[in-house]
């Protein structure tokens, strides 16, 4: 890939390895009450170069990437996102304690570390890395005026690019902890007297920056870099804080550049380079649109016009680049006895490729992958979702078996030659008994978007002698990722139009325009609702947004516009983050979409799990916001931090500060 954003590796080493000391809010990292031996390092030395800011950069955009792919087993950082709404559950039921009943299971002290609870979750790395990210921004925006000689639309574009890293990271930690502590410089000693700031008042300090940042930033085409923060991004990010704090007008005219002005096209026709997928011969492709839209190697090229701003990650270099393991923790345990044929046999086998009988046909580990399932997607998201004017959209790309793009558990044949149904189709039930031929529904049956998840990884491919886990891309890959896409725009203008107006006749336009690209045939007529809105991006924006952030953002301008849901409901601003409970009145628009929608509050499923045999999913309403880490809490000694309403150590009268001005004014007062 021609014109990656070039990274000063010897600088940006030397940075990484010291920026612990800048870190002094990492809330209860262990490192967080320990002096820092700074005299050793000279950030005057480093920083106050244009090689050092650009340096820093780069690690802002490479721990951008981390919550994408990062190196944890089982991309604890997406699926945390994901089963916090109505599109996804954790999965892996050999874990006992995985995190199923939220409700209950969820608390200031159950997140101590990047991986517990049976590493179905990773709230903690959230607000850890978080505010890693934050404090590698406030670097920047510290010593970026004390480069000398530099040029001042440079400078100013370094400080957008600076903003854009805060707000992003500040914008989810808000709708993911609510009133969290602002942190905006690096101060010159351990700060412990720390306070919350409300949420409103961070929201209006991002839209600050933010305003700046697509003032100053370059456009892509400008600088000819791809994975650098581009003006479009920055529009993009804009339009979410508007709505955020409801300025619809304001959103709806960034969309309106972004769309109409910025040289941005929706991609119609496939493009790029044909990747057939694992093993063709298993799994066959037929060549179009939406399969190329979500190759690796056609995101960042330069003949799509659709991506506004991605995420490189593909090269040999091991620390650049890490491998998503999407293949590995998204699509279904099938090797094993508990999915069976009619006969009783294992259905589903491991065939090696240099085994004398092969068969290409048969060859599902290369062509789907060696799943364990850590997260399960909802019958919502694989069924219910793709209804539309009361139908089953049959021709929507994005949900299409005959085209490879959708894998569903039936278009897998038996491959296991000692049984009686070997070459047929499997069935979830014995087609005269009908016997259950699947003892673990959830983490065994369900479908995958293929056209999202299928990764290449040459290395696994050429080793065919290999174990199970080497053999073709059994795990995933190592793969670009979109950030932002001109869809989006279109959701976000509809979503802008929505609180401005529900009954503008256009809003259905800016949904059709992305279902035609899909080749549907069912398309949106007359009023459409936030739920319509919401199910769009769904479809569209699987795995790319952070799920629960965007139905947490959509519940305040829900509660803040008065508008009503899908189902009729209005919302208090006063009150929609203020409930309890699991049952099914109240609450927010986040809490009724995963209420109804998923399998949360259904009670106890049985399964045959050697770990959890009787999974009960639930999820609260206090669950709108998690609880901040009870360690951040208390390494905060000599400040207090506000908990969560619902959570222990919840007080009403614990003081905020109500403006971000406010917050920055006090950064500097450690005692």
């Amino acid at each position: 890939m021609k014109n990656i954003y070039q990274r000063s590796t010897r600088i940006s080493k030397i940075i990484y390895s010291v920026m612990g000391g800048v870190l002094l809010l990492s809330g209860c990292s262990k490192d967080f009450l320990k002096p820092n031996p700074l005299s050793v390092f000279q950030p005057e030395t480093v920083y106050t170069t244009e090689a050092g800011i650009m340096a820093t950069m780069a690690i802002c955009d490479r721990h951008m990437k981390l919550y994408w792919a990062n190196s944890h087993n089982e991309m604890l950082t997406m699926g945390t996102e994901y089963i916090f709404s109505e599109l996804m559950v954790s999965g892996a039921t050999d874990k006992r304690t995985m995190l199923a009943d939220v409700a209950n299971m969820l608390t200031p002290t159950s997140e101590t570390v990047h991986q517990n609870l049976d590493r179905t979750n990773s709230i903690w790395y959230m607000w850890d890395e978080t505010y890693k990210g934050i404090s590698y921004a406030n670097t920047i925006l510290k010593y970026v005026d004390q480069v000398e000689g530099l040029d001042e639309n440079v400078r100013n574009s370094y400080k957008g690019r600076a903003y854009f890293h805060r707000a992003f990271r500040y914008m989810n930690l808000v709708f993911q902890f609510g009133d969290v502590p602002l942190v905006t410089t690096l101060v010159d000693g351990p700060k412990l007297n720390y306070k919350s700031t409300e949420r409103e008042a961070i929201l209006k300090m991002l839209v600050k920056d933010m305003e700046f940042a697509v003032e100053w930033v370059p456009t892509q085409a400008q600088t000819n870099l791809i994975g650098l923060v581009n003006k479009g991004a920055c529009r993009m990010l804009l339009a979410k804080l508007y709505l955020a704090t409801g300025e619809y007008a304001k959103a709806k005219e960034q969309t309106d550049i972004i769309i109409e002005q910025s040289g941005y096209s929706l991609m119609t026709a496939p493009f790029g380079t044909f990747n057939p997928g694992g093993e063709a011969r298993t799994w066959p492709i037929t060549r179009n649109v939406i399969w190329d839209l979500h190759r690796a190697e056609n995101k960042l090229i330069a003949s799509n016009r659709e991506v506004i701003m991605g995420i490189p990650n593909r090269g040999s270099d091991a620390e650049s680049f890490v491998q998503m393991l999407t293949m590995r923790v998204l699509y279904p345990f099938v090797f094993d006895n508990r999915v069976q044929a009619p006969d009783g046999r294992q259905a589903l086998l491991n065939i090696r490729r240099n085994s004398g009988d092969y068969n290409p046909m048969y060859d599902y580990m290369r062509a789907f992958g060696r799943g364990i399932t850590t997260f399960r997607p909802t019958y919502f998201q694989t069924h219910a979702l793709w209804n539309v004017n009361g139908v089953v959209d049959a021709t929507d790309l994005r949900h299409s078996s005959s085209s490879g793009n959708w894998m569903r558990m039936e278009d897998y044949k038996v491959n296991n030659k000692a049984s009686l149904q070997f070459g047929q189709n499997l069935t979830l039930f014995h087609p005269t008994t009908g016997r259950l031929l699947c003892s673990d529904t959830i983490r065994r049956w369900f479908d995958v978007p293929h056209y999202k998840f299928f990764l290449n990884d040459p290395v696994g491919e050429a080793n065919i002698v290999g174990s199970d886990g080497l053999r073709g891309a059994t795990n995933g890959g190592i793969a670009d990722w979109y950030l932002y896409r001109l869809a989006e725009a279109h959701l976000l203008r509809a979503e802008a139009k929505f609180y401005l107006n529900p009954a503008d006749g256009t809003i259905k336009d800016d949904l059709n325009i992305i279902r035609q690209r899909a080749q549907c045939t069912q398309l949106y007529q007359g009023t459409v609702t936030i739920g319509d809105i919401m199910n769009e991006r769904a479809r569209e924006l699987y795995w790319e947004e952070w799920r629960n952030v965007e139905l947490k953002r959509v519940s305040l301008c829900l509660a803040r516009s008065g508008r009503a849901d899908e189902w009729g409901n209005t919302y208090s601003l006063e009150t929609f983050d203020k409930q309890s409970g699991t049952d099914a009145s109240g609450g927010s628009y986040w809490y009724q979409r995963i209420n109804r929608l998923s399998m949360y509050n259904k009670g106890p499923i049985q399964v045959n799990a050697t770990g959890n045999a009787n999974p009960n999913y639930t999820m609260d309403k206090k669950n709108m916001y998690w609880p901040i880490p009870y360690a951040a809490i208390t390494a905060n000694t000599r400040g207090t931090l506000s908990q969560n309403f619902g959570y222990d150590g919840y007080n009403a009268g614990v003081e905020k500060w109500k403006t971000w001005e406010e917050a920055v004014a006090d950064e500097s007062k450690t005692e």
